[in-house]
């Protein structure tokens, strides 16, 4: 009995150790989602008197610095060669801070880091984070937070940054333009911004979409937003600044050849009233026309009457100065008369039908154009070649569920140079009235402000417009299902379109209020909406004349 005994025992003892000599299959545990966390630093956080050359801070994981040249905002500002941040790309447990310039006295400083910190192994960022000192004997406590809201866009740009400048003896109106701010913040990849430990004092405050990246007001790439009063602190805690695009102080740029028959002249701003004129000899068949590009800030020059140049002098004028430019031939390109209709297949009925020309069209014979629908009836028509030249449209009467087709025939249109069209077909399409949706909108306002309303698909693109009504009331006909937004521009000046604002004028944009949510709409359906704008006004326009 007892040697079965002892034999049982030795079988469990053998199955024991087999099993935990086994290999098990690691089952995982949940994924690292904590961001890293500072658990040193050298000199500590908040530290007075700060003299040292380095600053260490040491962290709880090994991390790395993500984008570190965008991420990180000092403030008071420091050049890029006035400290040195270590590793900017290699992994450590340690980021190391070594100043190679002096420190201003008295002030506190911050390094924001935004969110370029993060652990190496799943990428958590420890956002917001910052190291404060100060090299004087306290660390400012006022803080001054708020959102940035674009003036126009429904969408705000990311990264906005926000400025403080002191409003002292050397202030004016030109200093965001050339002298980097005393207190600098941004949103990041939101629309949030908090600028701490600030002094008290009385400020002038903006905020950029830096494109430069520069610190300064660059106005031909930059929006700014500004406020009519400066910041007082104490007192001011929260601020919206909204943010806008100026119209650039004019300008011309770089002419350039294109062929023998071609020249653009490029410009930044409003060219009303700017002047391009040919002071070169040329012989009396010269001629020229001046059209405005519509995709772009140019002006194009169209010649003929020479097939050959060296070149040609021009004088460009502008509000102040006179600038002469000489253009020479260089790699001309090929180009010639060609047409394209503004539809296929489809005409909505509430859409216009055009042809656009790649050459200006001086010239245009109606007799041999015709129009006709599903029965073969001609349809009456009036044509037009619009005010740049490059485009003919037609205006005719349309009826749903019909067809139409349109030819024009050979030397129907004549171009600058006197060249003309080849035969030119299309067949089109109208829809019938049940592929059309309609939208009644509503327009709540509480106040008697001129106003226009703007129906936008999903892309932003204006579809249709109104005029305030004294009811209130809007019907968009003939629509085609999809998703559709509102917008509601205050048309202070009652000029029927959005005008952006000017800092040195301390002129604000005009307020642009959006309907929340996005208007769905079926084929065959009436959609009923209400657009409550009353208690969303942000009252911009007190200083617009």
């Amino acid at each position: 009995m007892r040697k079965h005994i002892i034999y049982i025992l030795g079988i469990l003892l053998i199955l024991s150790v087999s099993q935990c000599a086994k290999r098990g299959i690691p089952t995982g545990g949940s994924k690292d989602s904590l961001p890293p966390v500072l658990i040193k630093a050298n000199p500590p956080l908040n530290t007075v008197f700060f003299d040292e050359e380095k600053i260490t801070l040491e962290f709880d994981e090994y991390i790395k610095l993500n984008n570190i040249t965008t991420q990180l905002v000092t403030s008071p500002p420091l050049e890029p060669f006035q400290y040195k941040i270590s590793p900017e790309t290699t992994v450590s447990k340690k980021v190391q801070i070594e100043f190679l310039d002096s420190l201003k006295p008295n002030i506190t400083y911050t390094f924001n880091f935004g969110s370029a910190i993060e652990d190496f192994n799943e990428q958590n960022p420890l956002t917001y984070f910052s190291y404060i000192f100060s090299t004087g004997s306290v660390i400012d406590s006022l803080f001054l937070e708020g959102t940035v809201k674009d003036a126009y866009e429904k969408e705000t740009d990311e990264f906005i940054s926000v400025h403080l400048y002191p409003v002292d003896s050397t202030f004016t109106d030109s200093t965001i333009y050339n002298k980097k701010p005393f207190y600098i913040s941004n949103t990041l990849d939101s629309v949030y911004f908090k600028l701490q430990n600030l002094s008290a004092g009385t400020y002038e405050m903006i905020a950029l979409k830096d494109e430069g990246k520069n610190y300064l007001f660059d106005q031909n790439i930059d929006k700014i937003g500004f406020f009519k009063e400066p910041v007082k602190l104490p007192g001011d805690s929260i601020r919206f600044p909204v943010l806008f695009k100026e119209i650039p102080n004019f300008g011309w740029s770089r002419p350039q050849y294109i062929n023998n028959h071609h020249i653009i002249f490029g410009y930044f701003g409003d060219v009303t009233g700017e002047t391009i004129d040919l002071v070169s000899e040329v012989d009396e068949d010269f001629k020229y026309l001046i059209t405005k590009h519509t995709e772009s800030d140019t002006l194009d020059f169209w010649y003929s009457g020479v097939e050959k140049i060296d070149s040609l002098v021009f004088n460009l004028s502008d509000k102040d100065s006179l600038k002469q430019v000489v253009i020479k031939p260089a790699k001309p390109k090929v180009d010639s008369l060609e047409f394209s209709f503004s539809h296929k297949r489809f005409l909505d009925f509430m859409d216009t039908l055009s042809i656009k020309a790649t050459l200006p069209v001086v010239k245009l014979d109606e007799s041999l154009i015709e129009i006709r629908d599903i029965d073969s009836v001609i349809v009456p028509f009036k044509s037009l070649i619009n005010e740049h030249k490059n485009e003919i449209i037609f205006d005719f009467n349309k009826t749903l569920n019909d067809s139409y087709t349109i030819q024009i025939l050979p030397n129907a249109v004549t171009d600058f140079w006197g060249d003309t069209n080849d035969t030119l077909t299309t067949k089109l399409q109208t829809k019938k009235l049940e592929n059309y949706g309609v939208i009644i909108l509503n327009v709540e306002t509480d106040s008697d402000y001129n106003y226009f309303i703007e129906l936008i698909d999903s892309t932003g693109k204006t579809i249709r417009k109104y005029l305030k009504n004294e009811y209130g009331k809007y019907t968009f006909n003939y629509l085609n299902p999809g998703d559709y937004g509102v917008r509601l521009v205050k048309d202070i000046n009652e000029n029927n379109k959005w005008d952006t604002g000017n800092y040195l004028k301390k002129i604000q944009p005009e307020e642009v209020i959006y309907m929340e949510g996005e208007i769905t709409l079926r084929a065959n359906w009436d959609q009923n909406e209400t657009f409550i704008v009353k208690g969303r006004s942000l009252d911009l326009q007190e200083n617009l004349e």
